[in-house]
């Protein structure tokens, strides 16, 4: 009895992105199945055959997963070019702080902006993703600090998936910095997300997740413990932005609350690394900003490694530390700057990435994950990491439908 699928990708090589013993996952068989946007199996053409509606010979052309960008900001009003030219005219960030610049600024062009001018932006910053084989993209808001905007980014992070051929997960951060209206009273700004903003976030069900900025120019610790256990409260997931500047003891904080991720982590200290094993909470490393802030400080990736906490890398696209929406360029920079193997690369931005947004069913080729699917025209995966700007897919399945 023929065996029925909707699609058959023939004649290629398979970088699964498994942990299966091989290099990238290797896998010996060369032909993939797709039925109702799954891959229904993965098999040797040579043994077993498929009707299909549709077939694409792959010509022996490297088969990944779609990439997943798991750390954005790419919803926000206007930009800070002029910012950028500032400083390399010798302002300081204080300075421009001072002038209604740096978040502030752009918190003021994003309450200003309507949720029409916010997606245009943002569908544009994805397209660019989107063009490199990214298949799933965090979005999170933190540029309202009101309950308005907020839930107007929100929505924006929502409706981007309706024009582009990738998954959104929105995720809340509120407790991006303390807005002008709180400045002398950020407790009463953290009552205020907790009690007001993150109960409305979840009725709506508008967010996946909630984020924090666990820092001395952001949140205390203690702050950031309340606002971990509101999220918690409403079943929401939580992430972290954690010992990017210093080290609070934001990671080991995230850990007690199983946060799904910690991200940025320079100043991580290697002891507090074994709680993030246990919780199974994975490390995101943002090469992005770690370059456009000329920082010195490197995540302690050695330590990572001896602990077997997955690492996952992202853009961290935003219009102030890092305005990147590459993320082949950022696979290079996480091998260049922070030492990791085009293996690991490759890994941080498929199925440790998926681990990093709790999507179960993305990130690897293999039977039973969503057929987000690209093909590159290379001989070997590390020329992805190893190049810039040298590759774009030679095709694109989006739950398995060409794109």
């Amino acid at each position: 009895m023929t065996k029925q699928c909707d699609l058959v990708i023939n004649n290629v090589r398979i970088a699964s992105m498994q942990k299966n013993g091989e290099p990238y996952g290797h896998l010996t068989q060369s032909s993939v199945a797709i039925k109702n946007g799954k891959v229904l199996t993965i098999f040797d053409a040579s043994e077993e055959s498929y009707a299909s509606t549709q077939k694409y010979d792959g010509d022996n052309k490297w088969l990944l997963p779609g990439f997943i960008d798991c750390h954005t900001h790419l919803v926000f009003g206007g930009n800070r070019a002029n910012e950028f030219e500032q400083r390399l005219q010798g302002k300081t960030y204080t300075e421009i702080a001072q002038q209604g610049g740096g978040i502030q600024g752009t918190v003021n062009a994003t309450r200003e902006s309507s949720e029409q001018t916010l997606l245009e932006g943002a569908i544009k910053r994805a397209a660019r993703l989107v063009e490199e084989g990214v298949t799933s993209i965090e979005v999170k808001s933190g540029y309202g600090l009101d309950m308005q905007t907020e839930l107007k980014m929100l929505k924006v992070a929502n409706q981007i998936a309706e024009h582009l051929p990738v998954t959104i997960i929105p995720t809340y951060l509120g407790a991006h910095t303390v807005p002008k209206e709180y400045r002398d009273t950020p407790d009463d700004y953290v009552q205020f997300v907790c009690e007001q903003v993150i109960p409305a976030v979840a009725k709506q069900k508008l967010a996946q997740c909630v984020d924090v900025f666990c820092e001395s120019i952001g949140f205390s610790p203690t702050q950031c413990r309340k606002i971990f256990a509101a999220a918690k409260a409403h079943n929401l997931d939580v992430k972290a932005h954690v010992e990017q500047l210093s080290d609070l003891k934001g990671a080991k904080l995230a850990a007690e609350f199983r946060a799904l991720s910690v991200d940025h982590i320079e100043y991580l200290d290697p002891k507090d690394i074994p709680a993030l094993k246990q919780s199974g909470t994975v490390a995101v490393l943002l090469p992005g900003a770690f370059y456009y802030l000329s920082e010195k400080q490197k995540p302690p990736v050695a330590e990572l490694r001896a602990n077997k906490v997955p690492i996952a890398i992202a853009t961290d696209l935003n219009p102030g530390s890092s305005p990147i929406a590459s993320i082949l360029t950022i696979m290079n920079m996480a091998s260049v700057l922070f030492g990791l193997t085009p293996e690991e690369a490759l890994y941080g931005v498929t199925m440790n990435a998926a681990k990093a947004l709790n999507l179960t069913n993305k990130g690897q080729v293999k039977a039973g994950m969503d057929a987000d699917l690209c093909l590159w025209d290379i001989e070997q995966p590390a020329e992805l990491v190893y190049g810039i700007n040298q590759h774009r897919p030679s095709a694109k399945w989006f739950a398995g439908r060409e794109c």
